[in-house]
């Protein structure tokens, strides 16, 4: 699952709920008996036959179920799962049964007047339900379609525990049964789900009766069902059908995700060694009440339509990469996480940070003119701010109850499970891991998983011990610091290697050790690799002045700080370091402030030539530009702010001269995507020139908006939501609520939220839960207004008074993150104490640990504001204000 809150700029990120922060969970190979659950392992099912009636004008279910079980262990007691469903009869056999409902753990118990005896059984129920309306488990969406008509559709989203929601059953992922679905639906809709339609029948003058093709064996969370007005474009992977579905009159949009689909597919059967084995492959468009971004259901991936629906003539270029990205990891999911599923919650980055993995590696393997992985920087970013800080968990965490494993899904078991796969294939090379994977997934297919089984069968590929190292990183929390020091000694430059702990705002962060493997070069540098135990490593570079580059190509997850004589050899010759080594090293500079560990001066004097010394690559201007952006956060009411301001537009003026405001015939597309992430920063740093083209720009496309290319779109707003008054705010406003697509409602909001008038901010958080933009968006549009307003205590207030309203559009997950994560782009201290004391913070273990981290958030933010003001009022008074 692509989790909304991962596409997000948030500094908060979704709290993982453990039994203790620390803990991590040493594992053994996968074994059924000894997974985590709630449920009792007397029994399992086989097989699933499901007859599901929908009455879409009442929003009720009810349904016929039937059971093909094993009974393990003698036993006159089932429990299964169910949320918000009655069960009213049940029999196993014949024999019927009574019949117990426990809505607070979520199960049906049903007993019966004698044991069930070792070996099959049939179990037979009815029940009935709700349809619901926020986006979990089965679910109605209503939306607009193209032409402003008022549409509803069904539409599921399982992961991790919501299949109780629609029918009764064993809701765990080592629970793996085969499903055969027949559901009555509308007649005009279209019915989709993990298989192919099998058969339809009439069931009355409106209805349709349908019947699905019988899935393979998989977990409950990855059953699918969406019916609604939807049309398709259909293509081929290999020999395995693909279609991209979306709501009727959109789906020409789905062209480049087909495309894109088309020629994954056959690449990720050769990766993995093992064919996709489903019949076909749908990928569909959920517009409006879709939150999770999106679903790997297994043959019927879902997504929130702007992550899979590519307008030419409207969406922005980074838009066509990110419907790449989505698309690429839900697709890897088809093998990590539906052929082979982790065994319980604890090991969900076995699922996710692999399909992150993969979906990078993909990128780059069919656009490697991309700068794939050096602008996956901002990934590693990420994960290690999250990990630097005390409420950070291991990659393997405890999860106590699968209604709390929402909570799992955050940028530790994303983007540092990314990394760290990333950094075992570079220490065990490309073919050997991959052979490893196609070793792991024959293994382990149709079945369950743990990280152990992983490093087992790597272990048999590479004939190397790689659990000594990978659980050093999967086990424990937090961020290894590699130090270097270098001496010169008979003309060699000896770097002597030793570790600690990197962290940020956690003086008493536990000691922690790893097996870091380090990969050492750099121009005129011969490549070396060694694995850096607690023991010092001391590696020989010819030339005392030579730019020994630590962590070369970023394959390690690791911070690295030089001594003086290391910083000043790369500071020379960074010119010369490949781009992937250039963003490293700014990444790691300025982290290393963020620790107290380095002055910001070293940061600051690396990007200040970067104009001077031709710097071209967007993957270091895009980490250059979210770092100034973050230091102008923490400058926000400082006197020196005008200053910094200007040293910025110095350093990007350059920039926009050689790029210029319209596309360049036959232009690179990183260039074309780099252009509005200049002209927007310099806008929105109050450059003059460029403010006034962005108004002049805006004149245009209102009266002709084809006059404005698609990738300007969103720049030129955000300029002129800055700068917006009332009747400015009403035109974006009624832009907002005439855009047709996620992307354009997402965009014209963005721009509304740059606004600083308090009045006007007021209206635009109104509007956040109006219904002008999908549900599934509200939880970061706050985020967005609270940060990009400049007022973040005004959007707290707001939140926090309102938030009963706001919750009812959200799903639970969300939820939980609501307050933290609005709370944590303030820098005021009272805000945090407001936070914690809010009953909605005390509603759980999960709420608990994730006002926790935004508590922390604030104050690591308070204490970084301090010393970034005086560190960049020094700075530029050495370099004599701005130039």
């Amino acid at each position: 699952m692509r989790h909304m809150r991962l596409l997000a700029s948030t500094l908060l990120c979704g709290a993982a709920l453990l039994l203790a922060p620390g803990s991590g969970r040493a594992e053994a190979p996968f074994s059924f008996a000894a997974t985590p659950g709630q449920l009792p392992k007397t029994v399992t099912p086989r097989a699933y036959d499901i007859a599901l009636v929908t009455d879409m004008a009442k929003l009720t279910l009810s349904g016929e179920e039937r059971v093909t079980l094993d009974v393990l262990t003698p036993t006159n007691t089932l429990v299964m799962n169910q949320a918000g469903l009655t069960v009213g009869a049940a029999n196993v056999d014949g024999l019927a049964g009574s019949i117990s409902h426990d809505e607070k753990a979520q199960t049906v118990t049903i007993r019966f007047p004698r044991k069930l005896t070792k070996g099959a059984h049939r179990l037979t129920l009815s029940y009935s339900g709700p349809i619901i309306a926020t986006p979990n488990g089965l679910y109605y969406d209503d939306y607009k379609d193209a032409s402003g008509a008022q549409k509803r559709m069904l539409v599921t989203q399982f992961e991790v525990a919501d299949a109780r929601r629609m029918f009764p059953c064993w809701d765990e992922p080592v629970f793996k049964a085969t499903f055969h679905l027949t559901v009555t639906l509308p007649k005009a809709w279209t019915p989709i789900s993990n298989m192919p339609v099998e058969k339809t029948e009439a069931a009355g003058p409106d209805a349709q009766r349908v019947t699905f093709a019988v899935t393979p064996r998989m977990s409950t969370y990855l059953l699918a069902l969406l019916a609604g007005e939807m049309s398709a474009l259909h293509g081929k992977g290999g020999d395995t059908p693909i279609n991209v579905f979306a709501p009727t009159g959109e789906e020409s949009q789905g062209a480049y995700a087909l495309s894109a689909a088309s020629e994954i597919l056959p690449y990720y059967n050769g990766y993995f060694g093992t064919s996709y084995p489903l019949p076909k492959l749908d990928l569909i468009a959920v517009p409006g009440n879709y939150e999770a971004g999106a679903m790997e259901n297994w043959g019927a991936i879902t997504f929130i339509d702007e992550d899979l629906l590519f307008d030419r003539a409207h969406s922005a270029s980074s838009t066509k990469e990110l419907v790449y990205l989505v698309v690429a990891h839900e697709m890897a999911h088809q093998w990590s996480g539906d052929l082979v599923t982790m065994a319980w919650w604890d090991n969900v980055w076995l699922n996710e940070g692999f399909a992150t993995w993969m979906e990078t590696k993909a990128l780059d393997h069919f656009n490697p003119g991309w700068e794939v992985w050096p602008r996956e920087h901002s990934g590693r970013e990420s994960a290690m701010a999250q990990d630097a800080l005390s409420t950070t968990h291991p990659i393997q965490q405890v999860i106590a109850d699968a209604r709390d494993a929402d909570q799992a899904f955050d940028r530790i078991s994303y983007q540092k499970g990314e990394q760290v796969i990333r950094m075992i294939e570079t220490w065990l090379g490309p073919d050997v891991f991959r052979d490893g994977m196609r070793r792991y997934m024959k293994a382990h297919a149709y079945s369950n998983a743990t990280s152990e089984d992983l490093w087992n069968a790597l272990s048999a590929a590479s004939k190397q011990d790689v659990g000594a190292v990978a659980k050093t990183f999967t086990e424990q929390p937090g961020i290894p610091l590699v130090h270097v020091a270098r001496t010169c000694v008979g003309g060699e430059a000896a770097l002597t290697l030793s570790q600690s702990r990197f962290a940020i705002h956690d003086p008493h962060a536990a000691a922690l050790n790893w097996r870091i493997p380090i990969v050492i070069g750099g121009p005129g540098v011969t490549t070396q690799k060694v694995v850096l135990t607690t023991a010092p490593a001391t590696v020989r570079v010819a030339g005392c002045d030579s730019p020994a580059k630590v962590n070369l190509g970023e394959g390690g997850y690791y911070r690295t700080v030089y001594d003086d004589a290391g910083y000043t050899a790369l500071k020379a010759a960074f010119a010369r370091l490949d781009m992937t080594d250039r963003v490293n090293l700014l990444g790691d500079q300025f982290a290393l402030f963020e620790s107290a560990q380095q002055p910001l001066s070293h940061y600051l004097d690396l990007v200040a030539n970067l104009s001077e010394e031709g710097e071209t690559s967007i993957a270091v201007w895009q980490d250059t530009l979210s770092h100034l952006r973050r230091l102008d956060e923490l400058e926000r009411g400082a006197p020196e702010r005008p200053a910094f301001r200007a040293f910025v537009r110095s350093l990007l003026a350059p920039q926009l001269a050689r790029l210029g405001w319209a596309p360049k015939p036959g232009e690179s597309f990183l260039n074309s995507m780099l252009r509005p992430d200049i002209i927007e920063t310099l806008g929105l740093f109050g450059d003059p020139e460029v403010t006034a083209e962005a108004q002049k720009r805006f004149a245009a496309w209102r009266k002709d908006p084809s006059s404005l290319d698609a990738s300007l779109v969103e720049p030129v707003t955000q300029i002129v939501g800055l700068h917006a008054d009332a009747a400015t705010w009403d035109v974006l406003a009624d832009a907002l609520g005439k855009a047709p697509d996620t992307e354009r409602k997402r965009r014209f909001f963005a721009a509304l939220a740059r606004s600083q008038d308090p009045a006007l901010i007021e209206k635009t958080f109104h509007l956040a839960y109006s219904g002008a933009i999908p549900n599934g968006r509200i939880g970061r549009s706050l985020v967005v207004l609270a940060r990009d307003s400049e007022a973040p205590d005004l959007v707290w207030k707001l939140t926090q008074s309102d938030q009963a309203a706001i919750r009812k559009r959200l799903a639970p997950w969300s939820q939980t993150e609501l307050l933290p994560s609005v709370a944590s782009v303030s820098l005021n201290p009272k805000v945090s104490g407001e936070m914690l004391a809010d009953p909605a913070s005390s509603d759980s273990a999960g709420a608990r640990l994730a006002a926790a981290r935004g508590a922390e958030q604030i104050a690591t933010s308070v204490e970084l504001a301090s010393r970034t003001r005086a560190a960049v009022a020094e700075w530029l008074t050495l370099r004599g204000g701005a130039k």
